[in-house]
């Protein structure tokens, strides 16, 4: 084995960075994200990124993520990122409840050794496309910036959008209709961040069926622990049910699968790390559920990782990567090529390609 893929240094940076507008889901308004750049560096001086982000409580706050990966720096130093996925195993054991920490340093890992090995990360994940096209989201906001929003996303090229609701199903209605008005013909996904009751899911299905509006697909309406009602929305929905929330590592997958609590998987590599998401995607193609790669409110690192994996592996209908877009400045540098919602990453580049601005 050589030695050029050892492990030397794992260091951390800031990546804070405003969006273009507040966004605004059925739990949470952001208006600038607060991350974590993780950057791992061989032997041969190859160097990985990989991205954590920082939205509790669905992920740990800063001040516990920095200390975890001082821990974890001086356990990792001298290891070789060949074994990257054992590796990830021993960080789900040390630290199982940190998954958006092992994802960020899974990341990086993976990067550097793909640096050091020459090769585009869609190859290493299978090769089997070399681009993705995302959706667009809409947050929660005012039926006019809506119809405004999709008129100018649709543009844009976009073709796919998702909208945000689970805050008022009557403002919801609203905002939805006035999305059909700006882009007719879009492909429309909702996502409802576990803002609904069952009641109210299928009382806003019934609402939109009456004026021929059927989305094609409605993500995580219910509580993430709602087992019952998820199954329940599977049968009388009529429509794709993606579990989001529900879904934060393989036993959950099992679970979703097994119980028929979910026609499609939303995979977020900061939910459960990049081995373990692997392990999802398998075990769902297996038992024909439907694959979407979204992200949290992530940079190019983050998304640009995330393409790779999705459009290596194959089989994602649905790509939700569109964060980046959403931010007022982008602090990376290489990576994909950005072509509207066309992600392009056959760049030259080897890894993910995306490395931060300004660094020292």
């Amino acid at each position: 084995m050589t030695n050029d893929t050892i492990i030397q240094r794992l260091a951390s940076h800031p990546l804070s960075v405003p969006l273009k507008a507040p966004f605004k889901i059925a739990t949470s308004t952001l208006s600038a994200i607060d991350n974590l750049a993780v950057e791992i560096k061989l032997a041969d001086g190859s160097t990985g990124w990989g991205e954590i982000p920082l939205l509790p409580p669905v992920t740990e706050d800063r001040d516990t993520i920095q200390d975890l990966l001082v821990q974890q720096s001086k356990l990792l130093a001298g290891r070789n990122a060949v074994d990257w996925h054992l590796i990830a195993g021993e960080l789900r054991q040390r630290i199982p409840e940190y998954a958006a920490v092992r994802c960020g340093i899974e990341m990086a890992l993976v990067d550097a050794l793909l640096k050091s090995w020459r090769m585009p990360m869609y190859r290493f994940f299978g090769g089997a496309s070399d681009s993705v096209v995302t959706d667009i989201t809409i947050p929660i906001c005012p039926p006019d910036e809506a119809e405004q929003l999709a008129k100018v996303y649709k543009n844009g090229g976009f073709t796919i959008i998702k909208s945000k609701i689970g805050h008022d199903i009557d403002k919801d209605l609203e905002r939805i209709l006035a999305i059909r008005r700006g882009f007719t013909n879009c492909q429309l996904i909702l996502d409802a961040n576990t803002g609904y009751s069952v009641n109210e899911t299928l009382g806003l299905l019934a609402e939109l069926r009456k004026v021929s509006i059927v989305p094609d697909l409605l993500e995580q309406p219910l509580a993430r622990e709602d087992w019952d009602g998820m199954g329940q929305l599977v049968r009388e929905a009529g429509v794709p049910i993606a579990a989001d929330e529900s879904c934060r590592s393989l036993q959950d997958a099992e679970r979703i699968i097994s119980e028929g609590l979910a026609q499609v998987i939303n995979i977020k590599l900061a939910k459960c790390g990049v081995a373990e998401a692997l392990d999802i995607a398998a075990v769902a193609r297996a038992n024909n559920i439907g694959l979407m790669i979204g992200g949290m409110v992530e940079t190019r690192i983050a998304m640009g990782f995330s393409a790779h994996f999705a459009a290596g592996l194959g089989g994602f209908e649905w790509i939700d990567l569109d964060t980046p877009l959403l931010l007022a400045d982008d602090p990376v540098i290489g990576g994909y090529m950005a072509e509207g919602p066309t992600y392009k990453l056959d760049t030259g580049d080897f890894g993910h390609g995306g490395r931060l601005k300004n660094i020292n």
